[in-house]
């Protein structure tokens, strides 16, 4: 985000109120706190936060959460709240954090598919894995910090934000179907990654599902590794090195009447082909 305020944009507050809410916004990120707010205007805390819950009232800010703002958007036709990119908000609801899962399929132009709620990995404690901000709906799943890996940096204005990248967006679906939208949607997804995979990518893929630590992925993985590229008996060989006992389902949502013994995986009726029969 980019807001370039000048004191005609914040009509309706008083010539003091303006040039102290223009100077916050000019020197913020797109979201602040009351205490960095504090710091911008070198104010007491307890004042500036009766300053932010005026100019909320007046319609120029949001509040996100207690203590966390965001201004509306200068296009928006009325002043309420308009959040132009809800990576940003993620950031600093969830922070240290990744978007992941379809957010970063979508992003990576592994899906066509639409979904309105943003998924965040997050090392942060969390009371509600669903939040809703604004209109905006957040899926957030709690991951040890050995967990933020695997992860680029994109730019959304000023704000550096970490997404996974396609090899590690693809192995926590793996690792959790739902977080892609089921197995029917992550088996699409995996699909247009190893359109374009190659040796490196497919070598990426192996050690990120191995770094991950849960045997249900590679039971995954090589299973529909081999519907999609039954050729590649070198990378369907290293999926089955890594195999461990027990038994995994394909979805963990969905019924699963049939277990194949090769990849140690239960899958519905619906999924059996010549091979497993």
């Amino acid at each position: 985000m980019n807001f370039k305020y000048t004191m005609t944009n914040l009509a309706g507050i008083g010539k003091q109120g303006r040039r102290r809410l223009t100077t916050i916004l000019e020197e913020s990120k797109g979201t602040f706190t009351v205490k960095e707010a504090s710091g911008i205007l070198r104010l007491p805390a307890n004042e500036t936060a009766k300053a932010l819950a005026r100019w909320v009232n007046q319609g120029w800010l949001v509040r996100l959460r207690r203590g966390l703002y965001t201004p509306v958007a200068l296009d928006s036709t009325m002043p309420m709240a308009a959040i132009d990119d809800p990576w940003i908000i993620a950031q600093r609801l969830f922070s240290p954090c990744y978007i992941g899962g379809w957010s970063a399929a979508e992003h990576w132009g592994l899906t066509e598919q639409i979904f309105r709620t943003v998924i965040v990995f997050t090392n942060r404690p969390i009371r509600n894995r669903r939040e809703e901000v604004q209109g905006i709906q957040f899926w957030a799943k709690k991951v040890a910090a050995s967990k933020l890996y695997g992860t680029r940096t994109v730019w959304r204005g000023q704000n550096k934000i970490q997404v996974s990248d396609s090899s590690k967006t693809v192995v926590d679906m793996l690792d959790d179907p739902a977080i892609g939208g089921g197995i029917r949607i992550v088996e699409d997804i995996l699909k247009e990654y190893l359109r374009s995979a190659t040796p490196s990518n497919l070598a990426e893929l192996l050690a990120y599902a191995e770094r991950a630590g849960n045997g249900a992925i590679f039971k995954r993985l090589g299973f529909l590794f081999e519907r999609i590229q039954p050729d590649n008996q070198k990378f369907l060989q290293n999926c089955r090195k890594h195999l461990t006992s027990g038994n995994a389902k394909l979805d963990p949502s969905w019924p699963a009447e049939k277990l194949v013994t090769r990849w140690h995986l239960w899958i519905p009726e619906s999924w059996v082909t010549r091979m497993e029969k």
